[in-house]
């Protein structure tokens, strides 16, 4: 029996719905989310690549704002490039397997968002607050740490996520209403009582969003007091752009999480949730490089510098 109920669940797949059909309207939304897709790849990429390769940017802000990169980079084709294949091919099918990868991955990286963002959080506060012993509560070392730790419990949670998610049985027309296999979604499924397993999710989700959140919030009330305290203008100019940065993302990103995983099951609509995910899974990282860099000069004096380096050796060859 056990045997029999292993063939059947690890041969067989899920269907996904998806967010479109063929109409003419949702054909322009699916090529404008490919477009969306587009930008959210390149930006991501080259934010990577231009704190890697200019000197003046190794700086822990920057080197955790090449980690949200890397994750925005990683969240993006975790879903998008599944949902156009199945749409431009007709196939709406994902095996066992691929459901479990998505899961992982997906949770992972949101939760290690999360952490990632209040460490950032973190930073600009030491730098504000305390930036004659900056070099020492945010050296290189201690920076790593708080990434490292950031992916660490943002994967154990994609692990027991996905562990446990799988090891219900699932039964019907295995259809999930979804772009993706959205954990939430596949519960809907299950033969099986996941109240307990709700309740799990619904804990980390406090853990894992509201404590980043306090921890956001102690910071920047303690950079805003620091700020408005501040003799120099530029300087105050200079903080509120970098804080304010942070805080438009943290907005987007906290506001749609919090009002995906922190509802009861008995509110949830297919529609609605499908919808703000697509706008954290598609439309957030695409915003996240555009947010820092076009307010950030740094960013943008690098930009310029790395095209002018290009146009050189053009010039030369």
């Amino acid at each position: 029996m056990l045997m029999a109920w292993e063939n059947q669940t690890f041969n067989s797949g899920f269907i996904l719905l998806g967010i479109f059909n063929y109409s003419p309207t949702h054909i322009f939304l699916f090529s404008l989310v490919l477009g969306i897709f587009t930008v959210a790849f390149m930006g991501n990429t080259a934010m990577i690549l231009l704190i890697y390769l200019d000197t003046q940017l190794h700086t822990p802000m920057y080197f955790l704002l090449s980690q949200l990169s890397l994750m925005d980079l990683m969240l993006v084709c975790t879903t998008v490039p599944k949902m156009a294949f199945n749409y431009m091919s007709g196939s709406k099918s994902i095996s066992l397997a691929g459901c479990g990868a998505q899961i992982f991955f997906y949770v992972s990286l949101l939760g290690a968002e999360c952490f990632l963002l209040a460490t950032m959080a973190y930073d600009r506060y030491v730098a504000i607050c305390h930036p004659l012993r900056y070099s020492i509560l945010m050296n290189q070392k201690i920076c790593g740490l708080m990434a490292a730790c950031s992916w660490i419990l943002g994967s154990l949670d994609g692990i027991i996520e996905v562990a446990v998610a799988l090891s219900f049985s699932y039964c019907g027309a295995r259809e999930i209403p979804h772009f993706f296999c959205d954990v939430p979604a596949l519960l809907i499924l299950s033969c099986t009582n996941t109240l307990l397993f709700e309740r799990m999710i619904f804990i980390c989700c406090v853990i894992m969003l509201l404590f980043p959140v306090a921890v956001i919030i102690a910071s920047y009330v303690h950079v805003i007091v620091a700020v408005i305290h501040m003799g120099s203008g530029e300087g105050c100019r200079k903080a509120f752009a970098t804080c304010s940065s942070h805080l438009t993302v943290v907005g987007m990103y906290y506001g749609a999480a919090m009002f995906i995983y922190m509802r009861p099951t008995s509110d949830r609509s297919p529609t609605q949730d499908k919808m703000i995910s697509a706008f954290y899974t598609i439309l957030t990282p695409m915003l996240n490089p555009l947010i820092y860099s076009l307010r950030n000069k740094e960013v943008v004096r690098a930009f310029l510098k790395m095209l002018g380096k290009g146009k050189s050796r053009e010039q030369i060859a």
